[in-house]
């Protein structure tokens, strides 16, 4: 089967989209950027191609007569066991990275305590994984580094205190050893773990019943379609970095332009907020773009402005659109750098200002200077499609949408929930073109 795949560098996150050649998408992936560009890369593309191997087993499963819901049970209930197998790989995998990096002069005094708590704290890890991937489970985040290390450090502090030893030691084995075990390149070939979270998925769901020989036929005969890698096209931030000749790289403003169009064909401005920069731009009827502005020089106002500012309130990222819309008053920001932005956030706490009112105000900082730029780019057209990671916060969505009706009136603003592959949606198409006239 011949794919068509885009990859969207970005300074945080890495994206992926596999593409088949009538433009339908198959699968998306998506990692942390890291600084290792080459292996976020890989990750990216690899979880896009197990998302499009789950697109498969979907096909193949069609022409069976499952109950009412029960299709999208045993999907769910087959990722599940699936994302439990990977996780439970690495973290064997970081097990024995923990064990060799416990072996240095430091450690010589405690070495036998170090390494039967660390034995205690990964059958403890092992002990708790079924139930961070069972049904209904909640997790912060899906990146294995943010899931392992939280129960490490619960674990691992607990533990060094009854071994008597200070935790410091354990976290420093644990830093060492997970960016190790995080840019380790992904296995090419994840039949194994899918068989295994077949079996492991059909035993969950007795509900089957009869059909799970056929569903176990349906399943195997998908995985075993070769998936071709026909046509590569990279983009993003660290497009630079990747290890792809000159044709297949497209800026970031082109594949973010027709990536909206796909979405939306009626899309003519785009606003994208990323990590380290804003862009507008503007596309005609075939998405091809016309004008665009970004920001100059500095990250003020994006991704990575929000982020400074969250570390500063020790908020998680996630947390800051929920508290700004708590906000009864907004509070004027003065500036967007991200460095005096910091100072004046603790001048106005030291002033009594409610955090949640302070936050509303950087947010609509953030906005305005976007608006900045759309103006710049040459206004608001409808339709208008908000892509990148911005998207996704609520606060920054209804300060948007409440500065385009003051400035341009009723406008379409489009927002997919997949926004954040807008780059290597678009990527994927330059690839698909390359091939499909």
């Amino acid at each position: 089967m011949r794919t068509f795949i885009g990859i969207d560098l970005g300074s945080t996150t890495t994206k992926a989209v596999v593409m088949d050649e009538n433009s339908a998408i198959l699968g998306r992936g998506i990692t942390n950027s890291r600084s290792n560009y080459d292996t976020a890369t890989r990750v990216a593309k690899h979880e896009a191609l197990i998302d499009t191997r789950f697109t498969l087993f979907r096909r193949g499963l069609g022409a069976i007569a499952f109950g009412a819901g029960l299709l999208e049970q045993f999907l769910a209930e087959l990722e599940r066991a699936f994302r439990l197998e990977q996780y439970l790989e690495q973290i064997g995998d970081l097990e024995r990275v923990c064990g060799d990096n416990a072996q240095g002069e430091r450690f010589r005094d405690v070495q036998g305590k170090i390494r039967d708590a660390l034995a205690e704290v990964f059958a403890q890890l092992r002990k708790d994984a079924p139930a961070l991937f069972a049904k209904g489970a909640k997790r912060k985040s899906d990146f294995f580094r943010d899931i392992a290390g939280s129960r490490f450090m619960a674990i691992g502090e607990e533990v060094a205190g009854r071994y008597k030893f200070p935790f410091d030691l354990l976290l420093n084995i644990y830093d060492r050893s997970i960016i190790e075990v995080e840019n380790r390149p992904p296995a090419d070939d994840e039949s194994g773990k899918l068989l295994r979270a077949l079996d492991r998925a059909i035993g969950f769901m007795p509900s089957l019943a009869g059909q799970s020989a056929d569903v176990a036929q349906a399943v195997r005969a998908s995985l075993a379609i070769p998936l071709e890698e026909t046509y590569v096209v990279g983009t993003g931030y660290g497009r630079v970095t990747l290890p792809f000749s000159k044709e297949h790289i497209r800026s970031e403003i082109l594949c973010h332009g027709l990536g909206a169009h796909l979405m939306y064909p009626e899309t003519r401005t785009v606003l994208d907020i990323g990590g380290q920069d804003t862009k507008a731009i503007q596309v005609d009827a075939a998405g091809i773009v016309e004008n665009f502005q970004m920001n100059d020089r500095c990250a003020a106002g994006c991704g990575r402005y929000l982020g400074y500012i969250a570390d500063e309130m020790n908020l998680g990222l996630h947390e800051l659109g929920p508290l700004a819309m708590q906000a009864t008053r907004t509070v004027r920001i003065n500036s967007t750098c991200t460095v005096f932005a910091g100072a004046e956030l603790r001048d106005r706490l030291a002033l009594g200002e409610k955090r949640e009112d302070i936050i509303a105000g950087l947010h609509r900082a953030i906005i305005l200077r976007a608006m900045s730029i759309l103006s710049r780019s040459g206004g608001v057209k409808d339709q208008f499609t908000f892509t990148g990671g911005v998207a996704k916060n609520e606060a920054a969505v209804t300060e948007l949408r409440k500065l385009i009706e003051e400035n341009y009136g009723k406008v379409a603003i489009n927002i997919n929930p997949d926004s954040i592959y807008t780059g290597a949606l678009g990527a994927a198409e330059f690839a698909r073109r390359a091939v499909v006239h």
